[in-house]
């Protein structure tokens, strides 16, 4: 989990400077312990806290492209980079890391905002064009990483968190009741509404052009409609399941860190176990959960599904002191 944060102005004379964008990375240090990196000039600026998974020493924030050009600060993972980059060094670009972060840069040199199209993974993102002084930001298909904006004036600001947007703007934080209502009534608020009047968020699906001071959001992604694939039987619709969540798994097994799964010995979580297992050479690291109240205790089916997949497996039991997190939990649901 990493974050990003930054303001980007089109008024002539207003600048951004470097303390502003290092304070609302501050903000989010919990989503990105590893490293900070800025971009700061003149009316722009882009921050990053990062959570170092893929070209650990290589992959400082925010990426650029040849020329220095395009910008980025990306949260996330592109789990397709591997063939996306072999395609872009073949039409000539240049990489100067080894990160999945790098890859959007240059696929937007060839395609602009519609690189996202070719983005398979979890996202959201903060690009920069110095050349037509225009950002534009993204987020993937199923809203899985977080985005959220504010415009102001003539400059916008964004973040992953609500609370970097609020550091620096705390004249912002205006109750939008109407969300409230809709958070009393659905357990949530839904995009793109917030908590607070004047910040939105992005939906999943959806990217934002910001130019000129105007903002552009427009939909990129959609779930296709009922009955797009042709019915049928019930044991190729098994098979073709088994094939597409097998292949998911192994896409995600790339990285510069071990990796684990978090087991509660349902369906779901068992299901990754087993694909992991198959994919992987070495035992897979499993983390689970566990209860002393046993009425709400799964750690013994955890443990059934680890023995099963001869896994190297961690138990964590939790004494639960609801008083006593309630102010970590409002910050967390923002």
């Amino acid at each position: 989990m990493c974050g990003i944060a930054g303001i980007v102005s089109t008024a002539a004379d207003q600048r951004v400077e470097a303390a502003t964008i290092h304070r609302m990375c501050q903000a989010i240090v919990h989503r990105g312990p590893d490293d900070e990196g800025l971009f700061v000039k003149d009316g722009i600026g882009l921050g990053m806290r990062r959570l170092s998974i893929i070209d650990l020493s290589g992959g400082h924030q925010p990426v650029f492209n040849e020329d220095r050009s395009v910008w980025i600060v990306f949260n996330g993972e592109i789990y397709n980079f591997p063939a996306l980059r072999e395609d872009l060094l073949k039409r000539g670009h240049k990489f100067y890391t080894h990160t999945d972060t790098e890859v959007i840069v240059h696929l937007y040199e060839e395609m602009g905002a519609d690189c996202v199209s070719k983005l398979r993974g979890m996202f959201a993102f903060a690009l920069y064009d110095e050349r037509r002084r225009k950002l534009l930001m993204a987020r993937d298909r199923l809203g899985k990483k977080p985005l959220h904006y504010a415009l102001q004036g003539q400059r916008l600001l964004f973040g992953s968190e609500i609370k970097s947007i609020l550091t620096v703007a705390p004249e912002l934080a205006t109750v939008n009741n109407e969300a409230l209502l809709q958070y009393m009534y659905f357990g949530y608020v839904p995009d793109p509404l917030t908590a607070f009047a004047t910040i939105r968020k992005l939906p999943p699906g959806h990217l934002l052009e910001f130019e000129n001071g105007k903002i552009d959001v427009r939909q990129y992604w959609d779930l296709p409609e009922y009955g797009a694939h042709p019915p049928r039987s019930e044991e190729e619709c098994l098979e073709e399941m088994e094939r597409r969540l097998a292949e998911a798994v192994r896409i995600r097994l790339i990285s510069d860190v071990p990796l684990g799964a978090l087991l509660s010995g349902g369906t779901d979580s068992s299901t990754v176990v087993a694909l992991m297992a198959r994919a992987s050479s070495k035992p897979v690291k499993t983390f689970a959960i566990g209860f002393r109240d046993q009425d709400f205790n799964e750690a013994p089916y955890a443990r059934m599904v680890a023995e099963r997949f001869g896994t190297e497996h961690h138990e964590l039991i939790v004494e639960p002191d609801v008083l006593e997190t309630v102010e970590t939990l409002t910050s967390s649901l923002e």
